[in-house]
């Protein structure tokens, strides 16, 4: 049974999928050596080949193909249909398995103790309010050495967007703290993209929330995870203009990765 706020954000990403949002496109074109470079750069996951694996509110049919291909054991649950089409279709495209589980992120109680020995987690946390409800529960699939990737919002920088550049910089004002971001914190209340043939998309997003620094690292290791490696993402353009949001991620890190693994007590 989804809350209010599952069927809420599961509506909005139903939508925006559906819309061709980026992270809805499946990864059609991949290989051996550029999946391993989509999903674990640094290597701090090591060789996966029959690894049981959870890619944790990740569908749309990227991290899950790219895993299977590299060997991995792969489960893939999301809130969202829409989603988890894609990860069917690049399932059937590559012609590997791939297990789908709709569900809540929160709630992984389908899965034994222990089921899986990694656990990557894309970016998805922010769509919940209180991430350590998300860490007890893969402290729990997880098995003691497991990995746990996580991906989440830079929190310094979450209430601020590229319309927020003044001809210097973008100014931070909104107080530090733990919160759910108002649905008028931004100039613009939709999310605009352009779909896979060029066409603007103006969808309502869904609800989000900030995470703090501290209640994300102390979240972590309460629950016994030890962090072996943090890792910013920026921009790969090398003069982007001011303004737009190449120029807006270049400047503020807008995702943090961070690679675990659980060793409790």
């Amino acid at each position: 049974m989804l809350d209010e706020l599952a069927q809420f954000n599961k509506a909005r990403w139903e939508e925006l999928a559906a819309a061709q949002l980026e992270y809805a496109r499946p990864w059609l074109d991949l290989d051996v050596a550029t999946a391993r470079q989509r999903v674990d750069p640094l290597g701090h996951l090591g060789d996966v080949t029959g690894k049981r694996l959870l890619c944790l509110g990740s569908g749309g049919g990227q991290q899950s193909a790219a895993f299977a291909l590299l060997g991995a054991e792969t489960t893939v649950l999301d809130l969202t249909e829409n989603q988890l089409a894609g990860d069917r279709l690049a399932a059937a495209h590559y012609g590997l398995p791939i297990r789908i589980e709709q569900g809540d992120m929160r709630d992984l109680s389908r899965f034994a103790d222990d089921a899986f020995d990694i656990v990557y987690h894309g970016y998805s946390i922010n769509f919940v309010p209180d991430p350590t409800v998300v860490f007890a529960q893969v402290a729990r699939v997880l098995t003691v050495g497991g990995s746990y990737f996580l991906q989440w919002h830079n929190p310094f920088t979450q209430t601020i967007d590229e319309t927020s550049w003044d001809g210097q910089g973008y100014r931070i004002q909104r107080r530090y703290q733990d919160e759910e971001i108002p649905a008028d914190n931004f100039a613009e209340t939709n999310w605009i993209f352009e779909d896979t043939a060029g066409n603007p998309q103006s969808v309502a997003g869904p609800r989000e929330f900030r995470h703090t620094l501290s209640t994300m690292i102390n979240g972590l290791v309460q629950q016994g995870f030890q962090i072996i490696g943090c890792q910013e993402e920026t921009t790969d353009e090398e003069k982007p203009e001011p303004g737009s949001w190449e120029h807006f991620k270049g400047v503020i890190a807008w995702i943090l990765n961070l690679w675990t693994v659980y060793r409790p007590g």
